[in-house]
């Protein structure tokens, strides 16, 4: 099983615990405090290489885990969710289940991820305009990544999943360069 595959299973596993009703912790907020922990990791080589090394064992390992998610105030299910990864010798693949799990918790409640880029920084108003008019076109909440792209010459480029939307002054001379071509 490849890495991803694995990091997909226990993202699932994570998301089908904090997406039932019953659950005292959202995915938001168990999404902010494994990043809080990965952000840990990324900070303290000394952790990380504990935590990942064979050499320690996973009961000592859980004791440090246990000891900083009660210091940052982690909810239990994040901090058990953080010893089986520990037990599995998984640690190490926390920003990729990460990763996962924001995409699966997004696909779940609904919401689409869109790539936007821009011939430059694009206001506030204009981002909730353009927001809306690809929750209009998709029928799905949108969460936008934004970005610069100074080869743009202006207007907007946003993929969707394999959709792409091409707003752009580029990709609207490009359709008109087809349209006469067609013509001729």
């Amino acid at each position: 099983m490849t890495l991803s595959a694995v990091a997909t299973r226990y993202a699932n596993a994570l998301a089908d615990v904090v997406t039932a009703g019953a659950s005292p912790v959202g995915p938001q907020d168990a999404l902010a405090q494994l990043r809080a922990f990965q952000s840990l990791l990324e900070s303290s080589s000394e952790l990380d290489g504990a935590l990942i090394t064979p050499a320690v064992p996973a009961g000592r390992k859980k004791a440090v885990v246990a000891r900083l998610a009660a210091m940052m105030g982690f909810a239990r299910i994040v901090q058990n969710f953080l010893f089986v990864l520990v037990n599995h010798r998984r640690i190490a693949a926390l920003g990729e289940i990460i990763h996962s799990f924001e995409l699966i918790v997004d696909e779940r409640l609904g919401f689409a991820r869109a790539e936007v880029k821009s011939a430059r920084e694009l206001s506030e108003p204009l981002r909730g305009t353009l927001g809306a008019e690809l929750e209009r076109l998709t029928g799905k909440r949108i969460r936008a990544r934004y970005a610069v792209d100074p080869a743009l010459i202006g207007g907007v480029v946003a993929r969707i999943g394999s959709t792409v939307y091409d707003g752009s002054v580029r990709g609207q001379l490009g359709s008109l360069e087809r349209l006469l071509r067609a013509e001729g």
